[in-house]
């Protein structure tokens, strides 16, 4: 079993890259009817999406999130609460946010903001979905599941892998993270979770490669 102090190879690196562009979606920017920043740690999440609203991609931002074991310590208001405290900082105005505070996973994030829009009589038909780096594909093709009418956008943070490792400060839970979601492409559809994704073959290599280094604390089968 890797550990956090067990030396991470050459190979985990290179696998923990492929895994990592494969969650981006590359997607152009354009203007959205509203932007929803998906919570989580990631403090950073809050700060994109600030700078999108400032450079005019939506006149309206959603934050969704309650915490988890992995943010209840750094956002004991909850993810979505600090999300706006942040955003309020950097210039965003309070009446150009709303705040979902029960969201509990992905699938949450997207329904509850859903309904908390449809509350306020907005009815959008494009979605601009701020997340983590690793977590954009998830993001889109969750929105696919349980928002099919809503045309789609994501955007996170542009940072190297190099860089979001150093700003999280622990290599073997990024790639625990990256794993993870990419565990969710395989076994997600099934369970309409998410809408079906490709997955090449070098990607599902590179990450049975990684399951079997022991970079799983992420992965379904911890989380049963």
């Amino acid at each position: 079993m890797t550990t956090a102090n067990t030396a991470i190879t050459d190979q985990n690196r290179a696998d923990a890259h492929l895994i990592w562009n494969y969650h981006q979606m590359g997607h152009e920017l354009t203007p959205c009817d509203v932007g929803i920043g998906l919570g989580s740690h990631d403090l950073g999440v809050a700060e994109h999406a600030a700078k999108l609203y400032h450079h005019g991609l939506f006149p309206l931002l959603v934050f969704t999130g309650a915490t988890s074991p992995t943010s209840a310590a750094r956002f004991p208001r909850g993810e979505a609460g600090h999300y706006r405290e942040r955003a309020l900082e950097l210039g965003v105005p309070d009446e150009a946010i709303l705040v979902e505070p029960d969201a509990a996973n992905t699938g949450d994030n997207i329904r509850l903001s859903h309904l908390l829009l449809d509350k306020h009589g907005i009815m959008p038909t494009t979605v601009l979905l701020v997340s983590k780096p690793y977590m954009q594909r998830r993001a889109f093709a969750t929105c696919g599941a349980v928002w099919p009418e809503v045309n789609v956008v994501c955007s996170s943070e542009e940072l190297a892998l190099g860089d979001y490792v150093r700003s999280i400060g622990d290599e073997k839970l990024v790639i625990d993270m990256l794993v993870g979601d990419l565990q969710r492409f395989v076994e997600y559809p099934a369970l309409g979770f998410v809408t079906e994704q490709h997955v090449s073959a070098e990607v599902i290599e590179a990450y049975e490669r990684l399951l079997r280094d022991g970079f799983d604390s992420r992965s379904l089968i911890k989380n049963v």
